[in-house]
Parts: C-alpha cells; sequence; structure tokens
C-alpha cells in the first residue's frame, strides 16, 4: 500500500515533525508525484480578502488552512473557500497528528451521515473537532435539515460513545410537564408522581443530552436549566438532593437564537452558556449534491428486503429530484422516497411516482435562458405530464384533476410541449400498443 503524502505550502516542517510523520507511514510531497493525501497552506501573510483565492488553486485533496493565532476569525472563510479544516501556528506534532487522524475517521465509512456536498464535509470535519471537547454544542437548522442525526454522529465519535445518548424534544412537551420530565420528581412531589422517578438529565449522566427545540423552551425553566448547567448538579422536583451531572450538553433549534434574546424570548446567558460551538445545518437546497445520494439511501433502507431485483430512479425522476426545492428538507425527501417505493409500479421510480411535480406544474413558466436547471425543470414536468395521462389512459379530465391544475390549463401545458418538439398522442399510442 503506497504511503500517504503530505505536501506543505508556505511553510517548512520542523525536523522532528516531519521525523514523526516518516514513522508514522507518511510521505513527504515531492513535485511530479502523485497528487497529495493532505496540502497544509501557510494562510498567515494573508489578508481576509486574498483567502479565497490563495485556496482555490488547491482544491484536490484534503486541504488544511495554517493559521496565526490572531487570524484565527479566518478560520470560517478558509473552510468556506474549500479548506477541510485548520492548524493555529506554529504547528505542533500532536495537534497535527489529531488532525490527521480526525481526517482519517472521515474517509471511514459511516453509512449513518450521507455527505457529498462541500458544505456538508465541512461540517461533519466540525462535528469531528467538537466530538473530541467536552464543551456543549449548538446545532442551528431549518426543520428536517438532520440535526438530531448530526447529534448521534457527535456522540458517537466522543470519549462518551459507550455511555447513553438522551434525546428530549423541548417543544413535543406540555410546559407543566417539562420541568419533571427534565430533571426527575420524587414521589409525592405533584398529584399523580407515585413513585420517585429519574430525569433527563440523570438518565444521561456520563453520557450526552440533547435538548432538541431549545427556543420553545419557557423562560422560567430556562432559569433553572441555567442553573444546572452552571451548578452541574440536579435536584428532582420536590427533592431536596443535590445529585451531581457529568453530561455533555447538545441543544438545537430552528429559531434564530440571537434574535429570540433581542425579543426577548431567550435568556442572553443561557445562549451564550449553550453557544460555544455553533454548527450550522444548510438546507438541503443549498447543497444539492447530497440529494441524489441521500435518496439512493433512502431508496436502501426502505426497498423491500431481500427483494431480486433492487429499485432504481428513472433519469426524469432524478432530474426531478434535483430540481425540486425541499422546503421540507432531509425529512420531506425521506418521505417522498417511502411515499414513491409504495407507489411504483416497476423496477424503476418514475417522476410522476414521486409526487413532486404539482409544484412545478403550478409555478410560472422560467424564461428560455438555456439554463441546464431550468431546462431539467422543463423536462421532469413534461414527463410527469406524460405519465399521468399513460396513467388515465390519455383521458384530459382525470388527468387534469391528479395534477391538481384545470383542463384548460393541462391543455396549455400540452401545446408547449408540442411546441418543444413533443408528440402527446404518438407517445401515448405507443403505450396502448406496449400494454
Amino acid at each position: 500500500m503506497n504511503s500517504l503524502s503530505i505536501r506543505t505550502l508556505g511553510i517548512e516542517l520542523p525536523d522532528d515533525i516531519q521525523q514523526q510523520l516518516l514513522s508514522a507511514g507518511f510521505s513527504l510531497w515531492q513535485q511530479g508525484n502523485c497528487q497529495p493525501w493532505l496540502t497544509l497552506v501557510n494562510l498567515s501573510q494573508c489578508e481576509p480578502n486574498e483567502v479565497a483565492a490563495q485556496l482555490t488553486e488547491y482544491q484536490a485533496g484534503n486541504l488544511v488552512a495554517l493559521l496565526a493565532p490572531e487570524q484565527s476569525e479566518l478560520a470560517a472563510a478558509a473552510m468556506q473557500a474549500g479548506a477541510q479544516d485548520y492548524l493555529l501556528l506554529p504547528v505542533i506534532g500532536e495537534s497535527l497528528f489529531a488532525l490527521v487522524n480526525r481526517l482519517r475517521r472521515l474517509e471511514q465509512p459511516d453509512t449513518s451521515l450521507v455527505v457529498a456536498a462541500a458544505v456538508s464535509r465541512q461540517l461533519l470535519m466540525l462535528a469531528h473537532r467538537a466530538a473530541a471537547t467536552e464543551a456543549s454544542v449548538l446545532l442551528c437548522g431549518e426543520s428536517g435539515t438532520g440535526k438530531e442525526p448530526l447529534a448521534h454522529y457527535i456522540h458517537r465519535h466522543s470519549s462518551r460513545a459507550n455511555n447513553a445518548f438522551v434525546a428530549i424534544n423541548c417543544a413535543a412537551i406540555p410546559e407543566s410537564m417539562l420541568e419533571s420530565v427534565l430533571f426527575g420528581h420524587v414521589k409525592g412531589a405533584f398529584t399523580g408522581a407515585l413513585s420517585d422517578k429519574a430525569g433527563k438529565f440523570e438518565q444521561a449522566n456520563g453520557g450526552t443530552l440533547l435538548l432538541d427545540e431549545i427556543g420553545e423552551m419557557p423562560l422560567l425553566l430556562q432559569a433553572k436549566l441555567l442553573r444546572v448547567l452552571q451548578e452541574r448538579e440536579v435536584e428532582r422536583l420536590g427533592g431536596n438532593q443535590l445529585i451531581p451531572l457529568n453530561i455533555r450538553l447538545i441543544a438545537s433549534t430552528n429559531k434564530d437564537l440571537r434574535k429570540a434574546v433581542e425579543m426577548g424570548a431567550f435568556r442572553e446567558d443561557l445562549f451564550y452558556r449553550l453557544d460555544v460551538l455553533p454548527l450550522t445545518i444548510a438546507p438541503l437546497r443549498e447543497r444539492k449534491a447530497d440529494i441524489l445520494p441521500l435518496a439512493e439511501h433512502f431508496l436502501c433502507v426502505y426497498d423491500t428486503p431481500g427483494s431480486a431485483a433492487p429499485c432504481y430512479f428513472s433519469e426524469p425522476a432524478k432530474q426531478l429530484l434535483m430540481a425540486h426545492d425541499w422546503p421540507g428538507n432531509v425529512r420531506e425527501l425521506e418521505n417522498c422516497i417511502q411515499r414513491a417505493l409504495v407507489m411504483r409500479r416497476g423496477q424503476a421510480i418514475q417522476a410522476a411516482e414521486l409526487g413532486l411535480a404539482v409544484e412545478l406544474l403550478m409555478s410560472p413558466e422560467p424564461a428560455d435562458t438555456g439554463d441546464g436547471l431550468k431546462a431539467s425543470k422543463r423536462q421532469a414536468e413534461f414527463q410527469y405530464i406524460v405519465d399521468i395521462l399513460k396513467r388515465f389512459n390519455g383521458n384530459r379530465n382525470k388527468s387534469a384533476d391528479a395534477l391538481g391544475m384545470t383542463t384548460r390549463a393541462l391543455r396549455y401545458k400540452l401545446a408547449q410541449m408540442r411546441e418543444s418538439g413533443i408528440d402527446v398522442d404518438q407517445l401515448l399510442q405507443r403505450a396502448g400498443q406496449a400494454a
């Protein structure tokens, strides 16, 4: 097996670190060799507006930015420009090997999270960095983006992986019960408290606690939560015994907590207690490269086990998946694939079986600018109409009802298709002959 090579740009590693790398089985990249596995780029002399230009040239392989300590604020800009991670100068052997180990772990298959887009790979690297610490993590993102799976991922790659992972949705528990669920209660603490019961904090002791939808927590309870986090101990409702805590806290929200603080809906002191390591998950529409890999993943998960002929997506179906805006994010995509598996009539999943094209059909026709995405949308839309017409043997009235439009609107769409060179009647005739 060839050794993994490391290239440095604008800096020379100390001799002792070079020797440690060689002893660990790495090689130092030389001009003319194949693409290096890792490139360390010294950005200590760069201005903020020069970072992207410096990194763009070295996108292949793993790219790591080297920053001066006073440049730590450039870390986010470097990662947005394509760097997978960063190190502060001077390079220390321990920090470099910790980074190398994170990169190696990222290359190991982990089917729990599907990432293909650059922004998703960078998020995963940040999650690895977070997992290696004990600091609180705040996961931000729209509903359905995958905040809980990412919290599980952080727990699994942390030193607490063998202990409990406990999750609670703060928005799903009635306000009158949330305190007892979080902190526990003793027998007789309130009507119906027939025995002592440990709360979620105690259940997660030694492990990780996820407070999902933390922005929905009432202000009074926020104050009690802040005290528990500060003192690292909890007292059950109605009790007088303090129970020491050793937990890793992860909170998640689909709200802008800074804005909630400004509006007085969220405590500022609690926000800063939670916002130690903020990770923002981009909506699915902003990471298009993740769509098809995720769809294929859900297809494998929900397809009939042991089926002789596994399902796959037709090309029009793939185009429609890519064209959709996914307002419900990954959760909507997962539901869509489950629905398509129920509706499918063959091994290949067709565009019509996804049930997504209605919003495309009802949206204004985009101007023909030659843009590839718009062309894909039109093609997927036309294919969807043809599939529906085939289902109803060409019946315009039934097809219009299934498409959620008037018969007149359907006739207009068919006229557009004919103008684009699509002979709808001939397609339907062939379908009838095949049947």
